[in-house]
Formats: C-alpha cells, sequence, structure tokens
C-alpha cells in the first residue's frame, strides 16, 4: 500500500476523509433527485423514490458488502507480500459482481409492479415508483460496480483519486438532473436515468485507473476460489448490513407510518431519510477508511497499529455525531425547506418537529458502525454481523412495535434512538470480550 509514512494519524486522515466525502457524494445522488423531483414534479413523486430507496440502497448494500469482504483480504494479502493473490482476488470478485448485477436486473424487471407493491408504493405513487425503479433497474451493474471500484482504489494507495471520480459523479448527476427534470420536464425518469448515466461515466475512470500504469492491484487471470468468496462475504456482511439498514429502516419506518400516521407523514420521513442516511454513511465512511489500515497492520501483525487507529475512529465518530445533531437542530427548518414549498406550511412545522427528535440517535449510531467496521477488518466477521442485525433489524423491529403499541403513532420517531441505545450496549459487550480474549 502506498503510506506516506509521516505518522500514524496522518495515514488515517488521509484515509478517512476521501472515504466520508465519498460516502457524502453516494448519498446525494438520491438526495439530489428527491430535491429535483420535489420542485420539478410534485410531493408525491418525491415519496416515490423515497419508496424506492431500499431498491438502489440495496444496490449499494451488495456492492459495500462485497468491496469491503474482498478490500480486506486484498489488504491483507499486501500486508503479506502476496501481490499475485490480492489482484487474482479482485479479478474475481468484478466478475462476480458482473454476473449477480446481471440476474438482479432480469428479476427486477420481470416482477416490477410486485416490488414496487413490497416497498410500499400505493396506487397514488405507483406509477412514479414503477418508473423510477425500471429506470434504475438496468443500470444495476453501474451501481454495484462503482463502490466497488471506489473502496479498491482506497486500497490501492489513491484515497484522494476515488474522491475525484466520485465527486466528478456527483456534479455529473447535478447537471443532468437539473436538465432532464427542471428543463426538459422528463419527470421521475429524467431523474433515475441522469443517476444512472452519471455512475456509467464514473466506471469509465475507475477502469482507466485498474488498466493504467499507476495501478499496485491490477486485473489478472484467476481460477475460482469458492473459499475466498466465502471469506469475502463473512468480512463484508457487517458492512453491507450497515449500509442496507438504511435500506431496511426507510421500509420499516415506511410501513408503521402508513398504518398509525398516514400518508401525509410519509413526506416528513422522506426528508428525515435523506439526513439519517447522510450522517450514518458518514459514520461509515470512518470506519470504511481505517479499514485498509487496519487490516493491512492486522495482516503485518502490528497490534499496537490497529488498535490505535481504532481510537482514532472512535474519537472521529463521537465528534462527528455531536456536530451533525448540532447542525441538523439549527437547520432543521433549511432542511426542510430544500424539499417543500412554502405553501405546505403545516407540514414543514410537523417536519421541522420530528426532524430533531429524530437525530438524538446520531449520538449513538457513529460509535455502533466504527466498532462493526473494526471487527471486519481483524475478520471478526461474526461479530460485525450482529452488531449490524441488531441496529439496522432486530432492536429497531423491537422499538417500532413496542413504542407504537405502549405510546401511538407519534412514537415511532423515538424508535432509532431506542434502537441505537440497546445495539451500543451490545457493541461494549463484544467489544470488552475480544480485548479481554
Amino acid at each position: 500500500m502506498r503510506l506516506e509514512g509521516k505518522s500514524l494519524k496522518s495515514d488515517f486522515l488521509r484515509f478517512i476523509i476521501p472515504s466520508i466525502i465519498a460516502q457524502w457524494v453516494f448519498s446525494l445522488y438520491t438526495m439530489v433527485d428527491g430535491i429535483f423531483v420535489a420542485r420539478g414534479v410534485s410531493e408525491v413523486a418525491l415519496t416515490a423514490v423515497n419508496i424506492s430507496m431500499p431498491f438502489t440502497t440495496g444496490l449499494f448494500s451488495i456492492s459495500i458488502l462485497f468491496a469491503v469482504g474482498n478490500s480486506t483480504i486484498v489488504a491483507i494479502f499486501l500486508g503479506q507480500g502476496e501481490k499475485q493473490k490480492a489482484n487474482e482476488v479482485f479479478t474475481q470478485n468484478v466478475v462476480l459482481l458482473c454476473i449477480l448485477s446481471v440476474l438482479i436486473t432480469i428479476l427486477v424487471m420481470i416482477f416490477l409492479d410486485p416490488f414496487a407493491r413490497f416497498l410500499g408504493a400505493t396506487d397514488h405513487i405507483l406509477p412514479y415508483a414503477r418508473t423510477y425503479i425500471g429506470t434504475i433497474a438496468p443500470f444495476s451493474v453501474v451501481y454495484i460496480l462503482s463502490y466497488s471500484f471506489e473502496t479498491l482504489i482506497k486500497t490501492d494507495g489513491y484515497p484522494k483519486l476515488a474522491t475525484i471520480y466520485v465527486t466528478s459523479g456527483a456534479v455529473l448527476n447535478c447537471i443532468l438532473d437539473y436538465i432532464l427534470v427542471m428543463v426538459l420536464h422528463k419527470g421521475v425518469w429524467g431523474a433515475a436515468f441522469a443517476t444512472g448515466i452519471s455512475q456509467a461515466a464514473v466506471i469509465l475512470l475507475y477502469l482507466w485507473h485498474f488498466l493504467g500504469p499507476k495501478g499496485t492491484i491490477r486485473f489478472s487471470k484467476f481460477h475460482l476460489m469458492s473459499s475466498e468468496i466465502g471469506r469475502q462475504i463473512r468480512n463484508g456482511m457487517s458492512s453491507g448490513i450497515t449500509e442496507f439498514s438504511s435500506g431496511i429502516i426507510i421500509f420499516f419506518f415506511n410501513q408503521a407510518i402508513l398504518k398509525y400516521i398516514g400518508e401525509y407523514a410519509l413526506v416528513s420521513y422522506t426528508i428525515i431519510s435523506y439526513v439519517n442516511t447522510i450522517v450514518v454513511m458518514s459514520m461509515a465512511g470512518i470506519a470504511q477508511g481505517t479499514q485498509p489500515l487496519i487490516s493491512y497492520y492486522y495482516g503485518k501483525n502490528e497490534s499496537e497499529k490497529y488498535k490505535k487507529l481504532l481510537k482514532y475512529g472512535m474519537v472521529a465518530a463521537a465528534a462527528g455525531s455531536v456536530a451533525a445533531v448540532l447542525i441538523c437542530y439549527v437547520g432543521a427548518e433549511s432542511i426542510v425547506g430544500l424539499f417543500l414549498k412554502e405553501s405546505e406550511a403545516s407540514l414543514s412545522v410537523y417536519s421541522v418537529r420530528v426532524l430533531r427528535i429524530f437525530i438524538l440517535s446520531f449520538l449513538l449510531a457513529g460509535l455502533n458502525v466504527v466498532l462493526g467496521g473494526y471487527f471486519t477488518s481483524v475478520e471478526k466477521a461474526g461479530f460485525a454481523t450482529m452488531i449490524s442485525l441488531t441496529r439496522s433489524l432486530i432492536a429497531l423491529v423491537i422499538s417500532l412495535v413496542f413504542l407504537t403499541a405502549v405510546f401511538g403513532g407519534e412514537a415511532i420517531w423515538w424508535a432509532s434512538l431506542i434502537a441505537e441505545s440497546c445495539c451500543l450496549v451490545l457493541s461494549a459487550g463484544l467489544y470488552q470480550w475480544y480485548r479481554k480474549k
């Protein structure tokens, strides 16, 4: 790996800053679609984009599952001086993702309407949701390969280059969104098509790196290594679940809101889900930016360094979480104003109120995500998966069921805070057990 060697803290910052920016950019893809659709089409169309988010998040979660798992193995091989094995594992991963992407596209297009209904599309929302998902699905291969390549470029020692590439795609997405939605009035289709084309353009930049002279990790001939695929899935499962957790949360919240509050509250939660995705993915950026370094020193058996990297990650997550809560609380009206027009005054007031409740969960989410990422980096996949499943599924569903049963529909907005609190108890207990062992 291309490490500058100035200090461990310097390398830590050099890796996590581009990773956080990349996560912001990936999060902004759908958020930008939402802003343009809300302004250029309607609030109903905005809700359709939100209904579709578990699908796009699912694509990214598959990408991250294999990317982080693959990156962990590649970094360990590089730390052990096994460059050829690193190249073979990398190439096998790309081929596997291409095959998986084609299967996803075929299945979604065949079952498009039932899939949109499953995600929560009502009769009113279905036409918009069908259009958005049906336009995104053919681009599944570039969605899935995009983050995988971004992660491997960082592992290759070029974190700044990864940020430049992914930011270029985001800028292109904004330009195309404006042209297709606001100028040409192509509606939801235009927003989805702009995102797909932007991702495809970034893939060409990534290939230019891996096929060019600068890359250390390169494409090579390989034989099927099923054991490495299993190892890759185990190592990446936690990060994949962390990414997909935002989609899972959106799905369960949408169902609960429709049942206990009403369709109007979906607009409020759409705004909350965008903010939540950006904050949680920022924390994931810290975890994933640190991952290649921890795995590298883990491969070299330098425990003092990778333990110190965990401390840096925890401090960064705590500071980032507090900053996110303060910014969101003070700027709640401005955030809501990006999506809702002045004529929607009562809905804006309600959205601001529930946003200020939900953001309290950010104070704990970062610590859970970083600890899960650490366990992934040192190949304690079981611990990492337990943390991710607890915060994104088990504790969340239990919290939603309990709060709505005891306190009614409005208690939904506290569910994420309760879930993160339960998960932090588990995370701390697993880490203490791991330290003693």
